[in-house]
């Protein structure tokens, strides 16, 4: 949809409705202080990889055609990027990375009765754009083992009559998941009036049994969005690419608030790297979770705890310090490491970088945790 469609479609209030920008993200996630040259930067749970090369050639050779839109391309494209899930085009919406269709879900699926409620903590942008249109924001913490409540966020969305349950799975920052059982217990027992919103941005990093998607749910027609991301495991973060699959109906209403179409660019490095995904994904997720394990034992050999991880990420428990104070120590000794998560304050996300990345982030660590 154009934006002229747009304002035509939909009342003028509603067409300025706040967007949560790429540019306030970014300044959430800003790194306390000068960063030194070389330093290594395990902030934003990137994948140092980057896009595999067949993307890469993809794009070059698109560059010299990008003056034009290319509109008649995108029906194929949706056709393939659903086919690799096993899903029907009418069930996708491509967005600008998945920050674009989870905040289109939140346009879509809350309103001045139908809350946003969502573990504490976890991804951020979700609530903050639910917060900046006015709409209330329920926080239920995580149970003792860092998984989110599916009972209790069940309980609040039929106290509310309904609303947008936001469940990121493994979560972000803990790295936890919640098993199979949680996810089928909750999409069973889903209150009138609710959609669950299930973020798999870091799926394919999980080896666990118990991790599963919900895409299944999806197409078994329940109130199910499954939000997917290529700026992880497919390392092209800088590209802006995700993905929602849903019924048609709940599509539907999610298409208006997000822009029209990503750039050829974009869509011509995603489609190259599906193309390739089964040579590449298995190879990167072995190889950083090899590294990710080599991370934990060394926690372990010192003492250290963390959060079990899931993810390309590790929840470091600073054993009391204070990582406010703690990750600027970090960063002025060239690793950037995540910012705090309040309330889990104590504690430190580090993203996985290369095996060279993590040697040094060893180093780093320990001299500020033992000095």
């Amino acid at each position: 949809m154009t934006r002229r469609r747009f304002s035509q479609r939909f009342p003028a209030g509603l067409a300025a409705v706040p967007i949560l920008t790429e540019a306030a993200l970014a300044q959430r996630a800003a790194v306390p202080g000068a960063v030194p040259p070389g330093a290594v930067w395990l902030n934003a749970n990137e994948n140092p990889d980057g896009p595999p090369q067949a993307a890469i050639e993809a794009m070059v050779k698109v560059l010299p055609e990008s003056g034009r839109y290319h509109y008649q391309e995108y029906k194929e494209f949706y056709a393939e990027v659903a086919r690799s899930e096993g899903m029907e085009p009418d069930t996708l919406l491509i967005g600008s990375g998945s920050s674009e269709v989870l905040q289109a879900a939140v346009h879509a699926f809350t309103g001045p009765d139908r809350p946003l409620i969502q573990p504490d903590p976890t991804y951020e942008s979700v609530a903050a754009v639910a917060e900046a249109l006015g709409r209330k924001v329920i926080r239920v913490p995580l149970r003792p083992d860092y998984t989110a409540d599916v009972r209790k966020l069940a309980a609040e969305a039929d106290r509310a009559g309904g609303g947008l349950i936001y469940l990121v799975n493994p979560n972000n920052p803990t790295s936890a998941i919640n098993p199979k059982t949680d996810l089928d217990w909750l999409v069973s027992n889903l209150p009138k009036n609710t959609i669950l919103l299930h973020d798999e941005a870091y799926i394919h990093f999980s080896e666990s049994k118990e991790m599963a998607s919900a895409l299944p749910h999806v197409k078994a027609g329940a109130n199910v969005v499954v939000t997917r991301s290529y700026s992880k495991i497919y390392g092209m973060a800088g590209l802006r690419a995700g993905a929602a699959y849903g019924r048609p109906d709940l599509i539907n209403r999610m298409a208006p608030f997000r822009n029209n179409v990503i750039s050829i660019v974009a869509v011509r490095a995603l489609l190259a790297a599906i193309a390739v995904r089964d040579r590449f994904l298995p190879e990167r997720r072995a190889r950083y979770n090899g590294i990710r394990r080599d991370v934990c034992g060394w926690l372990e050999s010192k003492g250290v705890r963390f959060i079990e991880p899931h993810a390309n990420f590790i929840m470091v428990d600073l054993g009391g310090r204070d990582a406010r104070e703690f990750i600027p120590k970090m960063v002025a000794r060239g690793v950037a490491p995540g910012r705090p998560f309040p309330p889990l304050d104590r504690h430190m996300r580090v993203s996985v970088g290369t095996a060279a990345d993590m040697e040094k982030f060893k180093r780093v660590f320990w001299e500020v945790y033992a000095g």
